[in-house]
């Protein structure tokens, strides 16, 4: 593969041993996973993309790339979109809700990103309903800034046909996207919600909640994850309350940052972890995204593991 020499050039690469190889991989390497995890929404895919990059860079004639971010981005990207091809597969399995694996993004908001774009769970969740090139092209250009000559020779597509991709993602997503609020507002959401749901408190909740809003337990068949999506503001109201008696008493709440946003770690003694993200909008909470299944917890505290190694 072939990485041109005038693409991101600050970063050239001296014929070098393995030492050499694994500082630059090293110092590349935030970028690479946040392209990988915006790609696939998980954690634990975008961690193997990752490691397998890296096996690929150490049998690579280092010597002949004139630009190792460019080809490694480039390896990176092709090997996330052949990923999303099982992936998708996988999913359809998937028992319940699907919804993306969450990150820490304490120390990293961007998470190895230009800008901090493309990395809210629920634009993660629309991603999904993307092509996995245009997923790609919107990707690299919206959260990494890569120029439309470069995501060309990443996909092998024209520029004007990257360009015909990333507007036509853009315009899918401007679709169906809800108006963001800040992160301020969306944190006193949260802890109105949460002061709510303790109390369970039904008309408070429904004056949180924004008519259309969807309650999500993404478990993939564990105990004490529904099944289905609950819809609109009564019926999830009510259940908020008649599930509080035996959620929250005795919870140990922690305040985390998940993609961006502030979230919500419920630790329930031996019975398990369940992590709490909103989507909201000014008209209120659209979407209560429950975290249950424990192999996605996990990759949260690993994803902090990571983020505080990267940046210790």
């Amino acid at each position: 593969m072939k990485a041109q020499a005038d693409m991101h050039a600050e970063h050239p690469l001296q014929a070098g041993g393995l030492e050499r190889a694994a500082a630059v991989f090293t110092e590349l390497r935030p970028r690479l996973f946040g392209i990988a995890y915006r790609m696939l929404g998980s954690v634990a895919e975008a961690e193997d993309v990752v490691q397998e990059v890296w096996l690929r860079w150490q049998d690579t004639d280092r010597a002949a790339i004139e630009n190792p971010p460019a080809f490694l981005a480039l390896i990176t990207t092709r090997l996330a979109i052949n990923v999303t091809q099982s992936a998708r597969s996988r999913r359809e399995a998937y028992i319940g809700p699907w919804l993306p694996e969450p990150v820490d993004t304490s120390l990293d908001p961007a998470l190895g990103a230009e800008r901090g774009e493309a990395l809210e769970l629920a634009l993660l969740l629309l991603l999904e309903r993307l092509t996995p090139n245009e997923r790609a092209a919107y990707v690299l250009r919206a959260a990494f800034d890569y120029p439309y000559p470069q995501i060309a020779e990443i996909l092998q597509l024209s520029p004007a046909n990257v360009r015909q991709l990333v507007s036509r993602a853009r315009k899918h997503l401007t679709a169906v996207r809800r108006e963001p609020i800040d992160k301020i507002e969306h944190r006193r959401l949260l802890q109105a919600f949460l002061d709510a749901a303790q109390k369970g408190d039904v008309a408070a909740l429904e004056e949180l909640f924004a008519a259309d809003v969807v309650s999500s337990s993404d478990g993939n068949g564990r105990r004490g994850a529904a099944r289905f999506p609950l819809l609109g503001s009564s019926r999830v109201a009510r259940f908020m309350a008649a599930f509080a008696p035996r959620f929250w008493p005795g919870a140990d709440i922690r305040w985390v940052e998940v993609n961006g946003y502030a979230g919500l770690l419920v630790p329930r003694g031996r019975s398990g972890v369940t992590l709490l993200a909103v989507e909201a909008s000014p008209y209120g909470i659209h979407h209560l995204m429950w975290i249950v299944n424990p192999d996605k917890v996990e990759a949260f505290a690993r994803s902090r593991t990571r983020c505080h190694s990267m940046t210790g």
